[in-house]
């Protein structure tokens, strides 16, 4: 009898030990599930904690044109490989580029977003702003980032600069790269370009990648000519190339900057 009651209280054990084992992995399961989860919650409160005041918020609104020429520029990037964007500030040149870009990111039709430009300022220069170069250069490309926030949000601009999805970089760290395909590369404020420069980010751009290179080329901050200019008169019949030219009745920043640049203009004979 003694020996039928330890066999059976032997098989109870057994089996309860048998069940924690099963359970084991469904709790760990479980927990790292919840733990995955918490890591979410905790990203996402990260990207919502970037917003701030001075940062617009994400629109969910579609992109369209404001303007019959913005949209011509739009249908001239999006049907050629390299596309100039020339005329007055207030235009939306760079807007239409950055948020083109971002569609293109946010779709999958490419995988990465270049930012570039001159590092040209009157009177100022990267060696003369506090920080490493990163922190410099944000100065130069605040803008772009503010209509990239606008189009993707915070968070979503925020992963992409850390995993290389959006490159920011001054004109001249270009030299030596390709851009290879599915990229959209914008270069803005190109009348501060030397015609040097402008040839050697042209001689940048590899096979199924798109270009934007934005500008006045009336308001250089540079001596000499600028390589906008020079660029436009040398490639701008090639087929695969589009030159848009914005005026001052496309400008839509408000109808205050269009008057100050009629006036400007006036003064100085232009």
């Amino acid at each position: 009898m003694a020996k039928k009651s330890h066999a059976r209280r032997s098989a109870y054990i057994q089996k309860q030990t048998a069940s924690r084992r099963d359970r084991e992995p469904r709790n760990r399961s479980v927990k790292r599930r919840q733990s995955q989860e918490a890591n979410i919650v905790e990203l996402n409160a990260s990207f919502h904690s970037l917003e701030t005041s001075y940062s617009p918020r994400r629109t969910r609104e579609p992109f369209n044109a404001r303007t019959e020429s913005q949209q011509q520029y739009i249908n001239a990037i999006k049907g050629h490989c390299l596309t100039f964007g020339i005329g007055p500030a207030g235009t939306g040149k760079s807007y239409c580029a950055g948020a083109l870009a971002a569609e293109a990111l946010e779709s999958g039709r490419i995988e990465r977003i270049i930012l570039t430009r001159p590092a040209v300022e009157a009177g100022e220069n990267l060696g003369f702003l506090p920080g490493d170069l990163d922190e410099k250069f944000s100065v130069y490309i605040d803008a772009f980032r503010d209509i990239l926030v606008e189009r993707l949000g915070s968070g979503a601009v925020e992963y992409a600069l850390r995993h290389g999805r959006i490159v920011a970089a001054p004109l001249a760290f270009m030299r030596g790269k390709t851009f290879g395909g599915n990229t959209f590369v914008v270069l803005d404020e190109a009348q501060n370009t030397t015609p040097a420069q402008m040839k050697m980010f042209l001689t940048r751009i590899g096979e199924g990648c798109k270009v934007v290179i934005n500008g006045d080329v009336e308001q250089s901050d540079i001596r000499g000519p600028n390589g906008l200019a020079d660029a436009i008169s040398r490639v701008g019949d090639l087929p695969e190339v589009s030159v848009h030219a914005f005026e001052r009745q496309d400008i839509v920043r408000s109808g205050l900057v269009r008057a100050l640049i009629e006036r400007y203009e006036a003064s100085s004979g232009c």
